[in-house]
């Protein structure tokens, strides 16, 4: 099994509850998780653990402020993970246009600046077509730690 850290970007608490609904149910599965509500770049480089994001888009598709540091962080220091596995699942609302699920792309981005390497599609959570994110991310959350 897998140890997983779970880095979190949230407003109005989504997808924080999600990440803790993730956690129950990987740990359920054998998993080892971690959620990080205030994730920092110490939080990566001191590890190997795979990486999952879960995080809302604020604003104009901008990532929360309790991530923002970690994101400012990757792209100025851009502490190198080659190869460290990462997986993206983003909470937005599609009324915004082009902005939708913006932060997800913005964290898969400088992800990908550090050598990281993605694993599967990223995950995108409607608000409008779902009021419960859990009930989507825990079976993408399964699928995606069985290829760990």
């Amino acid at each position: 099994m897998a140890a997983i850290r779970i880095l979190t970007g949230s407003v109005f608490g989504g997808a924080l509850l999600t990440a803790r609904r993730l956690r129950q149910e990987l740990e359920a599965d054998g998993h080892t998780v971690t959620v990080l509500e205030e994730p920092s770049v110490s939080d990566i480089t001191d590890n190997e653990d795979a990486l999952l994001v879960c995080t809302s888009t604020t604003g104009q598709g901008e990532v929360p402020p309790n991530l923002l540091p970690l994101y400012v962080d990757l792209r100025e220091q851009l502490p190198q993970q080659p190869g460290r596995p990462f997986g993206i699942i983003v909470l937005g609302d599609s009324s915004y246009g082009d902005s939708f699920c913006g932060a997800g792309d913005l964290m898969e981005e400088a992800l990908l600046e550090t050598g990281a390497s993605k694993q599967g599609e990223t995950l995108r959570i409607d608000a409008l077509e779902t009021m419960e994110p859990e009930a989507e991310a825990v079976p993408w959350a399964r699928a995606w730690a069985s290829q760990l």
